[in-house]
């Protein structure tokens, strides 16, 4: 494979940042460019909704690197500039401002956008989370004693919902599953977090839908259930899900990636590879691996492993974990004190450990690991 003499990598979030540190580290003394949307530095996301949102941690403590960094690895950054397309003939990335980047290789990591609730478009109060502005307007409402609706009891819900109510903000979360979390990990340990987060002083609504919103001039007032419960609202955060951000790649002839692209990333487009949400990546481990993956498929490298789907999440001062998979769990097996929360859940499957959720554990996840696959045994991970 001749080496490629430019690198671009398309969105400035962490799968193009650890794609950068790899391609330097493996070798490439080529050409490295970085397109971002934003104007800022690659940043780190999980803080938004958590201490960044809270105002504990301001927007330099999130960049994942200083800019001395891309300086100094001679990495050239293109930021505020938006992709629109991708030219695979030409070679081509194509800008908003009318600019090409003609690239060798290219890494389409621009990331995902939150899904809008329906019906709530014009709604100047009503908020999704997903960039570091984003954040900081949510953060504007989030004053004592403000009333906070969430719709959706996924991880961003509830992590929001936990921030909130450390500010003093009166929080109602609707969820239309029986349980926060119910697909993922089940009945049992999804009512584990309806119980946390109704300790903590949330309104959780379960098992119930949105039938109507209403307004207060630009503003959103309240809501309607269908079961009849009318709300108020100074604010509403749409949690629903995310979809990748591949809208500027319809004209590219690239078709739905996620499971189409191989080990290292690359797609069925010529030198072009995919990593993060756009290549179906949940979760920020996923976003490291990718990038680094498709480094190494760049510089025509073998890929690394790739590590197990895993997750982490902070609510009320407690450390969530959870590495592997639980989908078709047939046995749950739990060891420790879920009303002290600190406890480990063990999704079984076929009598092996499929994965495991760890509550004021940290230090068990090398243990949790180790168990995965595993048939389970009297050993603990606590």
């Amino acid at each position: 494979m001749t080496p490629p003499r430019h690198i671009v990598l398309v969105g400035a979030g962490l799968a193009a940042q650890r794609c950068c540190q790899a391609l330097r580290r493996r070798g490439h003394d080529g050409r490295i460019t970085l397109i971002g949307d934003e104007a800022v530095l690659p940043y780190d996301r999980p803080p938004l909704s958590k201490e960044h949102l809270a105002g504990a941690m301001d927007d330099g403590a999130l960049a994942l690197r200083p800019r001395g960094w891309y300086d100094g690895h001679g990495v050239e950054l293109v930021l505020g500039a938006a992709a629109v397309a991708l030219d695979p003939t030409e070679r081509e990335v194509r800008l908003a401002s009318g600019a090409a980047v003609a690239y060798d290789r290219v890494l389409l990591a621009t990331g995902a956008r939150p899904v809008a609730l329906p019906g709530t478009q014009g709604f100047e109060n009503v908020h999704a989370l997903r960039s570091a502005a984003d954040a900081a307007a949510l953060r504007e409402r989030l004053r004592p004693g403000a009333r906070l609706a969430i719709v959706g009891a996924g991880f961003i819900g509830q992590e929001v919902a936990a921030t909130a109510r450390s500010l003093g903000v009166e929080v109602t979360m609707i969820e239309a599953a029986p349980t926060p979390l119910h697909g993922p990990l089940g009945p049992e340990i999804g009512g584990w977090f309806a119980h946390l987060h109704r300790q903590e002083g949330v309104d959780l609504r379960l098992g119930v839908r949105i039938e109507r919103f209403r307004a207060s001039g630009a503003r959103l007032g309240g809501l309607r259930l269908d079961d009849g419960t009318e709300l108020e609202c100074d604010a509403l955060l749409a949690g629903i899900g995310v979809r990748p951000e591949t809208g500027w790649l319809r004209s590219s002839g690239l078709p739905e990636l996620g499971a189409a692209v191989d080990a290292c990333g690359a797609t069925g487009l010529p030198g072009v590879f995919a990593a993060g949400d756009v290549a179906g990546g949940v979760h920020w481990e996923a976003a490291v691996a990718d990038g680094v993956a498709a480094a190494h498929g760049m510089l025509g490298l073998e890929p690394p492993p790739h590590p197990r789907p895993s997750f982490w999440s902070d609510q009320y001062g407690t450390r969530i974990q959870f590495v592997g998979d639980a989908r078709g769990a047939d046995g749950l097996e739990l060891d420790g004190a879920p009303e002290a929360r600190d406890f480990t859940a063990l999704f079984l499957r076929d009598g092996l450990v499929r994965g495991g959720l760890l509550v004021g554990r940290p230090r068990a996840l090398p243990a949790l690991r180790d168990q995965l696959d595993q048939p389970l045994t009297d050993r603990r991970t606590a």
